[in-house]
């Protein structure tokens, strides 16, 4: 038998068989490893359910019910003499039953016991509101005892805590309602502030008791009361363009260890397969707050195998079992690589050899094919349109699916990311425009995530932001750099030895011949360059002070520079706006983020001091500190399901499905938003160690605005001596100008600098 055809998606492997014998141990291995995966997963699925407890603690248990009963020995409550009459007979063998069932019944009380202590516990939020450096309350004190103890008596993996997370309470109407009004308070003059006012208060008093029943009732129900909505009508129902209304981008470290293009996208992908693997086999640590509080670890089912499928009314997230393969853009071309050879992941070196033999190609692609992937990055109803007619069946459709089944897709780009700790804010912004929108055609933007490389070695990642949030890709980011240094030699070579050498991927074919489809792709390539064209990015590289002074003020660093973005924004506006500052709400089961309304009372009062010459120095700090305090509060209190927007986000969706007419609703929902900010999480790995390895520090990453007429500012809190920001506006907007505002983002921490100077 010389060999036989074996078709997969549309692809064609030849797999030699010398003898029958073989291909039957073929399949008898191939179902046994189907059944030991399962069996591996429903055990996951148990020691999760149980957790506290040790799935192991049932055989204990049973040795003890079993050791006692038949030695005789008398202990309180003996559940098996109390029921043992009721055996049909007094045989060893019934007794022996009888021990299993009293034992499954006590194991299983004691996992719930300790399941709902654990719960409980979380419930406590009270320990992130008590001021460091003024001593510890004794309920922390407690609380944190017993928290250990649960904690110690098992070690978590990732999905540990799932179960025992609390739900996201619903917070009251009063609350919320009285929060927004102090949240607008500094945007509004007065007139308008008590129009909104009255139209909040015939809010309260009307409809919203309606509107608040029913999302009590569904946060009974469901696991959150307001995740599944966000991801349905805050992006999948958005009709406009991913590549920079929704996704973002993450940059690489200052000194990547080679320079070899092909080397280092072969030891990413080897990481970033091995931090799939490690999610499937739940072997991955969950991320702990300050060591000991869980956050929730859902969003990690989707990070890998993931793809945005477009509507022509709403998307879809669609998430797929885990596959062999991945896809590779490079010149126009998309490359389907196997990434297995049985079940062993391809190493380094081997994926380094296929990348490398693409780079080498010479393909021939026609123009539509090169601009495929703008596709993408259009309209979301046009490209559901343009799917639905020419993606439906035949080879575009099998290629297409091998695009959205892939693991991730991989960009080997033909130009260089040139970027380091003294580029200017342009060149550098020019490094995180290219991650965030390539050339337009560069990029899948459905993808969960595209792992993008520079032909200089230098690498980034541009996510698609429905189905996670931007932290869980920063986590697999850190996680992978962090590993990726220990596999190079002093020469930049991978030092893993190659096993095999044999090409494992294959062009991916399209049938594209068609005049309409030829007119959409160019449409939605022309539209993503006007996109591109309007982009105004820059990194800045603040190396004056970092959190070490900061500290040294006894204010939050978080707050710190809040503050120095409603100074910047106020110098460059000449008032207030709306602030969005996202916030996580991950303490609780199915959390995402939340608001944090950074424009607040006392941040306005700050400002305004700042730009008085008659206040003196020593107001001007204890108003700074005022408003650093309301901000930390601010930002905790919607860590803990004391938010705003999420609040209202709810009740505005309830309410057009009840077709409820509410102004004060309408109202919230045409508000602006035109600065919007973000802080990246540093060191979610224990690898991180910037005192050891300096070489790791990385700018993190940015988003583009909101709001037409606004800005976006991502930052990221290094060390004590350095901060990045992200800034990015559209230039086509008249009243908005990144380079302006970078320069009062940097004077105005200069500002508060000098306030603490002596």
């Amino acid at each position: 038998m010389s060999g036989f055809r074996a078709s997969t998606s549309g692809i064609t492997e030849y797999i030699d068989a010398h003898h029958e014998e073989e291909v039957l141990h073929l399949v008898w291995e191939s179902g046994l490893n189907s059944w030991k995966h399962r069996f591996a997963q429903f055990k996951r699925k148990v020691q999760n359910g149980v957790y506290p407890a040790h799935l192991e603690s049932l055989l204990i248990i049973t040795v003890l019910v079993m050791a006692f009963h038949f030695s005789s020995t008398k202990v309180p409550y003996d559940l098996i003499n109390t029921v043992i009459w009721l055996l049909p007979s007094n045989l060893i063998d019934w007794q022996i039953l009888l021990c299993f069932m009293v034992s499954f019944i006590i194991w299983l009380v004691i996992c719930i016991t300790l399941r709902y202590t654990l719960k409980f516990l979380l419930m406590y939020k009270g320990y992130l509101f008590e001021t460091r450096g003024k001593g510890v309350s004794m309920t922390t004190r407690v609380w944190g005892i017993l928290v250990k103890l649960l904690l110690k008596w098992n070690s978590p993996v990732l999905y540990s805590f799932q179960g025992s997370l609390p739900r996201l309470p619903v917070p009251s109407v009063k609350d919320t309602v009285d929060r927004y009004l102090k949240s607008i308070r500094p945007i509004y003059d007065d007139e308008t502030y008590e129009a909104v006012k009255k139209e909040a208060q015939e809010f309260e008093n009307g409809i919203s008791t309606k509107l608040q029943r029913y999302l009590v009732l569904k946060s009974w129900w469901a696991d959150n009361f307001y995740s599944d909505w966000w991801e349905e009508y805050a992006y999948l129902k958005s009709r406009e363009p991913l590549m920079y209304g929704s996704n973002y981008y993450g940059s690489d470290t200052i000194d990547p260890p080679t320079n070899n293009q092909a080397a280092r996208a072969g030891n990413l992908v080897h990481l970033m397969l091995k931090f799939r693997e490690k999610i499937s086999h739940q072997v991955l640590p969950p991320i702990m707050l300050q060591g000991m509080v869980p956050l929730c670890s859902s969003q990690y089912e989707r990070l890998f195998n993931t793809v945005r499928v477009p509507g022509i009314e709403s998307d879809k997230i669609v998430h797929y079992e885990d596959t062999k393969h991945i896809v590779v853009i490079h010149k126009g071309c998309y490359y389907k690589v196997i990434v297995f050879f049985g079940d062993r992941i391809l190493n380094s070196s081997e994926l380094q050899y296929q990348f490398q033999e693409i780079l080498e190609l010479k393909p021939t692609a026609s123009e539509t094919e090169q601009n495929l992937a703008s596709l993408t990055a259009w309209n979301r109803t046009k490209w559901a349109e343009v799917r639905d007619k020419f993606f439906a069946s035949g080879i575009n459709k099998s290629s297409l699916e091998a695009i959205e089944t892939a693991a991730f897709v991989l960009s080997l780009d033909d130009e260089p990311y040139i970027y380091n700790l003294d580029s200017s804010p342009t060149e550098y912004g020019h490094y995180g425009k290219q991650l965030l929108v390539g050339n337009g055609h560069n990029r899948w933007f459905d993808k969960s995530f595209n792992l993008c490389v520079g032909n200089n070695g230098r690498a980034g990642i541009h996510g698609e932001h429905t189905w996670a949030d931007a932290s869980v890709v920063a986590h697999l980011l850190e996680d992978c750099v962090c590993e990726d240094y220990s596999h190079y030699d002093e020469h930049g070579r991978l030092r893993e030895p190659m096993i095999i050498k044999r090409k494992t991927f294959r062009k991916l074919q399209w049938d594209l011949d068609n005049s309409e489809l030829k007119e959409s792709v160019k449409m939605a390539h022309d539209n993503a360059l006007n996109i591109i064209n309007d982009i105004d990015h820059q990194i800045i590289v603040h190396k004056q002070f970092g959190k070490g002074f900061i500290k040294t003020c006894r204010l939050s660093p978080d707050a710190f520079i809040q503050m120095a973005l409603q100074l910047a924004y106020y110098r460059d506006f000449g008032k207030f706006s709306l602030t969005y500052e996202a916030s996580t709400t991950r303490l609780y089961r199915e959390g995402r983020t939340e608001t944090v309304r950074s424009c607040t009372i006392e941040s306005s009062a700050w400002v305004k001091s700042m730009e008085d010459p008659n206040v003196t120095k020593e107001e001007r700090i204890r108003l700074l500190k005022e408003a650093c305090n309301k901000h930390q509060k601010g930002y905790l209190e919607s860590m803990t399901g004391k938010g705003i927007d999420r609040h209202l986000f709810c009740f505005y969706i309830i309410s057009k499905y009840l077709e409820l007419k509410s102004p004060f609703l309408d109202r919230i929902f045409n508000e602006p938003w035109r600065l919007t900010t973000s802080q990246t999480p540093m060191g979610q790995t224990p690898k991180t160690d910037l005192n050891k390895f300096p070489q790791l520090i990385s700018a993190s990453g940015g988003f583009g605005p909101v709001a037409y007429d606004g800005y976006a500012v991502s930052y990221i809190i290094v060390r004590d001596d350095l901060i990045f920001f992200h800034v990015s506006s559209k230039k086509s907007c008249s009243v908005t100008d990144t380079d302006r505002f970078s320069n009062q983002i940097v004077t105005a921490m200069s500002d508060i600098r000098k306030l603490f100077e002596k």
